[in-house]
């Protein structure tokens, strides 16, 4: 702990940039004790309903229950889940002014419903509209992103595919980032490989690293080392990452690996494999969202990245043994950092 100690103090100095897809998660909770007589199926007497944020605003989330400065830029659809989705990030403390609203969409829900702490099912309602013409950015966003970019300290982008990241955003805001020389790191969706362009990093979990590489054409994946798609071993995966990452010509590639931790490839040095901290795992429903937040929050802080990594890595360890798509406090994560590995 020790030598994070003045790292970890200096999270409440940065400001952090949150751009993509913003999603309103509802949970429903109750018990189920009888099956209704209209259809075969169970009937939940609800007890409990709330709202938390998902998608990119759960990046957010993470960011400010580690005391940074936040500023979340993305949008909604103009209906009562889009003004629910600021409320709940304004009592987080997460500046909102950059989520504009966007008529043809509806705001993103994602309704879970569960029964004596299992999930019985969950409801989806989306529109995805992709802006790949740029007129939402060039109109809404990129005004706003501009006239307050010299205030940031990082830029996470969090793609999950639902319209809002596409290359004009993602070119813009990589230039401003290079230009002002803070670390700018991407949450990926495999189909939109290519937008991103020469950021810091990007952090795909194992899953999304080997649809990566079986979307890379198989002349390319022999131009670049790469021998198998399957990782399914450690080797596997520090070959193929070395591989993935001279392919996309980025800075440092972060691939997490579930209970097996995660592997940081840097330009010109040996992978490194960092073993997982967690003891106990319930849930990794967002564990991705902390590692991004709290790996780029590092980077902005002044840690190098082998360190962020390590940091991120004990945030994940935390987070997986708690329900639902939840956060780590600056206190957790201390106590974490402070136990011997």
């Amino acid at each position: 702990m020790p030598k994070y100690t003045n790292l970890i103090a200096n999270f409440r100095n940065c400001h952090i940039l949150v751009v993509g897809d913003l999603i309103l998660d509802q949970y429903i909770k109750g018990t189920v004790d009888r099956i209704s007589p209209e259809a075969p199926v169970p009937i939940l007497l609800q007890q409990e309903e709330f709202y938390t944020p998902g998608g990119a605003a759960n990046v957010a989330n993470n960011l400010s229950s580690l005391g940074a400065k936040v500023t979340v830029v993305g949008r909604i659809g103009p209906d009562l889940e889009g003004e629910l989705l600021k409320r709940v990030l304004k009592e987080r403390k997460i500046r909102t002014a950059g989520i504009m609203s966007d008529s043809r969409v509806h705001t993103i829900l994602k309704t879970r419903v569960v029964a004596h702490q299992q999930q019985v099912v969950r409801i989806d309602r989306e529109k995805v509209v992709d802006d790949s013409d740029g007129w939402f950015y060039d109109e809404k966003i990129a005004p706003f992103i501009h006239k307050h970019f010299a205030d940031l300290d990082g830029v996470i982008i969090s793609d999950y595919g639902k319209g809002i990241v596409q290359p004009p955003l993602v070119d813009d805001l990589t230039a401003l980032a290079r230009q002002a020389g803070i670390p700018i790191v991407v949450d990926p969706k495999v189909e939109h490989l290519k937008f991103y362009g020469p950021v810091t990093s990007i952090t795909p979990n194992r899953k999304e690293a080997e649809n990566a590489l079986r979307s890379l054409e198989p002349d390319t994946r022999k131009a670049f080392g790469i021998t198998q798609v399957r990782l399914d071993s450690l080797d596997a995966v520090k070959k193929a990452g070395v591989g993935l990452l001279n392919y996309l010509g980025i800075a440092s590639l972060l691939i997490t690996l579930g209970e097996d931790g995660m592997c940081l490839f840097e330009e010109g040095k040996v992978p490194l494999h960092i073993p997982t901290r967690a003891q106990e795992v319930f849930d990794v429903s967002g564990a991705g969202d902390t590692v991004i937040a709290v790996f780029a929050l590092a980077l902005a802080a002044g840690a190098r990245k082998m360190d962020a990594a390590d940091i991120a890595n004990h945030a994940a360890g935390i987070v997986v043994a708690k329900i639902g798509a939840a956060s780590v406090t600056i206190a957790e994560l201390a106590d974490s950092l402070r136990e011997p590995a």
